[in-house]
């Protein structure tokens, strides 16, 4: 194996974070799971929303575990390419909109 800033096996020490800071840990995983349960939301769409952000994100580790989840819990590779796609429309939008911000100097310093 090649070495890599991001090493994929580092995503199963996750929990250590723990180590340093039991207390916040603890409150995090409690409402990080808390947030993946079943809801208004079915556990395939939250694990499609998150792959689509792990990817807005750019975070190695998140595309590979919500990939996973997202297999695991149903979802074919045609819903996780949309979801990828549109998580890439929304960040690509917005940098674009804020062009408006650019576009409202120059106007504003031409005059």
């Amino acid at each position: 194996m090649s070495e890599t800033y991001y090493n994929p096996f580092d995503l199963k020490k996750f929990g250590d974070i723990a180590e340093f800071e039991p207390r916040l840990a603890k409150k995090f995983f409690g409402y990080y799971n808390s947030v993946f349960e079943e809801g208004a939301l079915t556990k395939r769409e939250k694990a499609l929303i998150a792959l689509a952000v792990a990817h807005a994100v750019q975070c190695p580790y998140c595309i590979d575990a919500y990939t996973e989840a997202s297999l695991e819990k149903g979802a074919d590779e045609a819903q996780m390419m949309e979801a990828v796609h549109v998580a890439t429309a929304i960040r690509g939008g917005a940098s674009l909109v804020h062009s408006v911000q650019m576009m409202n100097k120059v106007k504003k310093m031409s005059m």
